[in-house]
């Protein structure tokens, strides 16, 4: 038997794609892609999911407020305030039923709880969207003056209240946030939608025991929403 010359010896090529296989991955991958776009439409962009995000925080903070102090509790978003037009729509606080020596609240006098967030720029709370009851589409929310507190902070604010159980007295409403603009006198307009904005929402429904569910698409926030357009109020 003669010795075989390993040297010699010819040596397997390495196989390499084929045009097929290539072309196979990167429909995978356009697939996959498409896929991840429409499950991420209509879920507003990054200002308004940081909005949502520190608002509905700020509703674990208030629920927590009011069991652990007894006491009625509001989160707090400006309407008009006094001394500081520019936060208008866009200051979010809570606020509690202040507390006398042994403890007990006392009914109409409402204190800070917290410094609260100001919305992303051009963010701004939907006085349009933002119901009362929110599967009928109903009812607008409540609105109340803040005067005994730090200038900045005063003047008038919708609000949502929780009992000194954290229970939410108006189940089922909801809070809805939006990207738009103002014009040149901006301080004393509502928010317009921009034509980048059309669907760009975002928010949640407070059920009765304070917890929040959040909104997935615009279809769940109103049908009206997928008609809007640009320049309409919100």
């Amino acid at each position: 038997m003669q010795p075989v010359d390993i040297k010699n010896r010819p040596s397997r090529s390495k196989r390499g794609f084929t045009l097929i296989e290539m072309l196979v991955v990167i429909a995978i991958m356009s697939i996959l892609m498409t896929a991840g776009a429409i499950g991420l439409s209509g879920m507003g962009g990054k200002g308004v999911s940081s909005g949502v995000a520190s608002t509905e925080s700020l509703f674990d903070e208030a629920r927590a407020i009011a069991v652990g102090q007894r006491t009625r509790v509001r989160i707090l978003i400006s309407h008009a305030l006094t001394n500081n037009p520019g936060e208008n729509l866009r200051r979010v606080l809570v606020a509690s039923e202040e507390l006398d020596a042994t403890g007990t609240a006392q009914e109409g006098k409402w204190v800070l709880s917290s410094r609260g967030v100001v919305l992303p720029d051009q963010v701004y709370f939907s006085q349009v969207y933002s119901k009362k009851d929110h599967q009928n589409g109903s009812g607008t929310i409540d609105v109340m003056s803040l005067s005994n507190v730090k200038s900045t902070y005063q003047g008038e604010y919708y609000y949502y209240e929780l009992n000194a159980e954290g229970i939410c007295t108006t189940p089922g409403a909801s809070l809805v946030i939006g990207t738009g603009s103002r014009g040149v006198n901006q301080y004393d307009e509502k928010p317009r939608v921009t034509s980048a904005g059309k669907r760009d929402f975002g928010g949640f429904v407070i059920w009765r025991n304070g917890r929040t569910s959040l909104f997935h698409s615009p279809a769940q926030i109103s049908s009206s929403i997928q008609t809007l357009n640009t320049g309409a109020q919100f």
